[in-house]
């Protein structure tokens, strides 16, 4: 890929394409809007270089049909040549991160979480190159995606989009999600963004967008490493980071974005910020424009005020303030990456291969999701081998999450925060969908106060979290950890509303002990089968299962899990982060990661 963005037919292109560009032309390539701000007209108008649908951003009935109209129709816009417009076709992106999420129909696989616990790098390979064609099928160009974060604190809110708390299984993965989302990249790739540079998840107290307080030897060894392989892998695009390294936020972090990752790591392709990303950089937001472009940022993702953005960024060029050789090394870096992905003469989105695909959501899709669901799954405990579950067996089945996808697909699915329930998923298999397709005997009950234990030989509990995304996610126990964080950052810090004060699950969601003791207590023996985007302590809910399954945030093909837990599948997946013991942070983990039992 680095020869692609070095070849001198590429280059020529670009210093042809460069040579009578305006300055509204060059800033338009710069900015980067959310389409529902930004009509196809406009996006012309401005000689934007992207648009972008933000997660839970989706036009007409999100069908794939009404994304393909949408995408042809900026692609129409931006490819207009005429006195005053060069026709350069803008980048689409979106948030595809585990499948091609915001679409309804398509292959939700397990989050990341999960697939670190899988360990492996040829299953990793076979789901970025699904998620390429699905994307392709509704006529995007561009993923936000790989997240490369080193999750090391479970609080964080974002610790599902880790793979390890070490980077040593990412380094192994890099490689395979670059080239199975960017290979053929002329033709039939699309872009991959490396995500977020850097240190997010190294933040005290796993505050989002708080500050990574750690010495630059441990950013570089364990954070920055995955970016070592993405880089050398051809990674076109990476993503500046909401957090801050030692107080100093990394989207207007020169040494961080210039001097280290363009200079030293010898990056090539573009910078782009995360949403919003500069207006946290100072109160102001025109000079947290010139100190985000200064810094080496190259486009801006100005979700809506981005004709604000155009306006002063013209301002700080004409002042001197931002150097017209910036400008042009921003601009030459975006081209550069159009022209070398072949974007300039592809055709319109819907003519394009696999463009309205019949493999979009196909069964052939599926099954390699529910095989990643299978090699995620790991089993804590097992108590007299009460896995695996005779099929003949009579089995209730409970718990919120038994049956509901949204809930076992996490955030990022169809809205940014999730759903709930199984409306949004027409194809999709609950946990309890691919339970009582293989067990005649088993049946659903959700209230279990009722329940008599000699009509049942064994229960199945599916207990856990429901879907949260970013900062809403952090669990954080004190507001003055906030303030605390926020007095040691130069710039804002932007505070969302946690998703609870504990990682003790049985504080956190207390209906789901309550359930699996309500069961116990009748002498029925429970499997249990958790749900959620992080390692929380369970030792009340450990201690009273005969089983307990580890299941992360799977999908939409629960039946992965029944192949497993009926034994037609054997446990694989180890864990990929430490299971803590208690919420003190020195003490011994109650599980080491390469955890995992198997029958």
């Amino acid at each position: 890929m680095h020869s692609l963005l070095n070849n001198l037919v590429v280059k020529t292109k670009v210093d042809e394409l460069m040579s009578n560009m305006t300055l509204a032309q060059k800033i338009g390539q710069m900015t980067q809007a959310e389409r529902q701000s930004c009509t196809p007209a406009e996006a012309k108008k401005f000689h934007l270089g992207s648009v972008m649908c933000g997660a839970g951003s989706t036009p007409g009935e999100n069908k794939l049909k009404d994304w393909l109209t949408m995408a042809d129709s900026y692609w129409q816009s931006s490819s207009v040549k005429d006195a005053c417009h060069h026709g350069i076709p803008l980048l689409f992106g979106v948030d595809a991160i585990h499948g091609h999420n915001n679409l309804c129909q398509a292959t939700i696989f397990p989050h990341n979480i999960g697939l670190g616990a899988a360990n492996d790098p040829a299953l990793i390979k076979e789901i970025a190159i699904i998620t390429r064609k699905e994307v392709l099928a509704s006529g995007l160009d561009w993923t936000f995606a790989p997240n490369l974060a080193v999750a090391k604190n479970q609080h964080w809110g974002r610790f599902y989009e880790s793979f390890s708390q070490s980077p040593d299984i990412t380094n192994k993965y890099v490689n395979n999600i670059i080239t199975g989302l960017q290979n053929q990249l002329h033709t039939e790739g699309i872009l991959a963004c490396a995500k977020h540079w850097v240190g997010d998840g190294a933040t005290s107290y796993g505050i989002d967008q708080g500050d990574a307080k750690i010495s630059w030897q441990v950013l570089n060894k364990t954070h920055i490493s995955p970016y070592i392989t993405a880089i050398n892998s051809g990674v076109m695009t990476v993503m500046a980071s909401f957090n801050s390294w030692n107080g100093d936020k990394c989207h207007g972090h020169k040494f961080l974005l210039t001097d280290i990752l363009k200079k030293q790591l010898k990056f090539s392709g573009f910078v782009v910020s995360d949403m919003n990303g500069i207006d946290y950089l100072s109160d102001d937001f025109y000079l947290s424009i010139a100190q985000g472009v200064n810094s080496g940022i190259d486009m801006f993702l100005v979700s809506e005020n981005w004709k604000q953005f155009i306006r002063y960024l013209s301002n700080h060029v004409e002042l001197g303030t931002v150097s017209i050789s910036r400008v042009n090394d921003a601009v030459r870096r975006i081209l550069t990456v159009k022209v070398a992905m072949g974007l300039l003469e592809a055709p319109k989105p819907s003519k394009r291969k696999w463009a309205n695909d019949n493999s979009f959501g196909s069964m052939e899709h599926r099954e390699v999701a529910r095989k990643a669901v299978r090699k995620s799954l790991v089993l804590l405990k097992n108590h007299q081998n009460t896995l695996p579950l005779d099929k003949a067996a009579r089995i209730l089945v409970t718990g919120k999450n038994a049956n509901n996808i949204g809930h076992q697909c996490g955030g990022f699915t169809i809205a940014w925060q999730g759903v709930s329930g199984n409306d949004e998923f027409e194809q999709a298999t609950s946990i309890w969908h691919g339970i009582k397709k293989i067990a005649p005997n088993a049946f659903l009950r959700e209230q279990v106060e009722h329940v008599n234990a000699n009509d049942h030989d064994v229960a199945i509990v599916v207990i856990g979290e429901t879907p949260y995304a970013e900062g809403f996610g952090d669990i954080r126990n004190d507001d003055n950890l906030i303030i605390e964080a926020g007095s040691q950052i130069n710039g804002q810090i932007n505070v969302s509303e946690p998703y609870g004060s504990t990682i003790e699950l049985q504080s956190l969601h207390s209906e789901d002990y309550a359930t699996i003791k309500e069961l116990t207590d009748k002498g029925l023996p429970v499997v249990v089968i958790l749900i959620s985007g992080r390692t929380l302590i369970i030792n009340s809910e450990l201690e009273e299962s005969a089983a307990f399954v580890v299941a992360w945030l799977p999908g939409t093909e629960g039946q992965g899990i029944s192949d497993v837990i009926f034994g037609d599948v054997n446990f694989q997946g180890k864990l990929s982060f430490d299971w803590p013991k208690n919420t003190v942070t020195s003490s011994l983990p109650l599980f080491p990661q390469g955890f995992g039992l198997h029958y």
